[in-house]
């Protein structure tokens, strides 16, 4: 059993958790819980480079049949590893995952300058429950290997293919696509738009607004008509109903 904070994979998984700047120079990244760890292994076809879990927590039986690199760590070295007050008892290093995007993607999300791993990660379940082709993050949105933002999107990222892009990728991706931005002041109401022809949809921070990137890629501007005066809706609100409209139009998920 590990017991030290100052094993070499305690240290890993630690800084892997915790620091975008090592998950990049070290092209891994940390997942928490047993449920995301098989996601990353049974449906993101990731291997893990090693697994630490506390035994008087975890039954380690789920994990064993698909790999061996399994260690038992002490429920102290376990607490240290995470960042959740109540941690689940288990940590996987895994490669930093590359997504395969679609070469004639129907439907694309971009995320443009979130700054919220919490809004990021549930836009990324719900993109995943809409059928969203993929799900491209934008410069100056928050990693999208955040620890809160992996939890809050419950294993979507191994549900929906998703990456960090330039703009510039951005826009060569979407090619000829039709940009719809999401936008409190836009020309159309959301429910009006025909989302059965292939798009690509904007969300952004509620906070900032839009970037400049994201309204020069945009074609058309669309908006959710609310009452009582209400300025905007949280982001990962405003994607939830834009994207299950666009859902419902195409029946994406029957």
């Amino acid at each position: 059993m590990i017991t030290s904070l100052q094993n070499d994979r305690v240290k890993l998984a630690h800084a892997l958790l915790t620091q975008s700047k090592t998950r990049r120079k070290e092209g891994k990244i940390a997942l928490e819980g047993l449920r995301l760890i098989r996601d990353a292994m049974e449906r993101g076809g990731y291997s893990p480079e090693f697994i630490l879990f506390d035994p008087d927590q975890v039954n380690i039986d789920a994990i064993t049949p698909l790999t061996n690199q399994v260690y038992e760590a002490s429920a102290e070295v376990i607490r240290h590893i995470c960042a959740t007050e109540q941690p689940q008892g288990i940590v996987g290093v895994f490669p930093m995952p590359t997504a395969k995007l679609p070469a004639r993607p129907e439907r694309v999300l971009i995320v443009d300058h979130l700054r919220d791993p919490g809004n990021l990660g549930t836009i990324l379940r719900t993109a995943a429950g809409a059928g969203v082709d993929v799900v491209l993050v934008s410069p100056g949105s928050v990693d999208l290997y955040n620890d809160k933002a992996l939890r809050a999107a419950v294993g979507a990222h191994f549900r929906v293919p998703a990456a960090e892009k330039s703009w510039a990728e951005i826009d060569a991706y979407v090619g000829e696509l039709p940009v719809y931005l999401a936008d409190m002041t836009g020309d159309a109401a959301y429910d009006a738009v025909d989302w059965t022809q292939p798009h690509a949809l904007i969300i952004g921070s509620e906070a900032d607004g839009a970037s400049p990137d994201a309204e020069g890629l945009a074609t058309s501007r669309v908006y959710i008509p609310m009452a009582a005066d209400t300025e905007s809706l949280n982001a990962a609100v405003a994607a939830g109903i834009l994207l299950f409209e666009a859902a419902r139009q195409s029946n994406r998920t029957e």
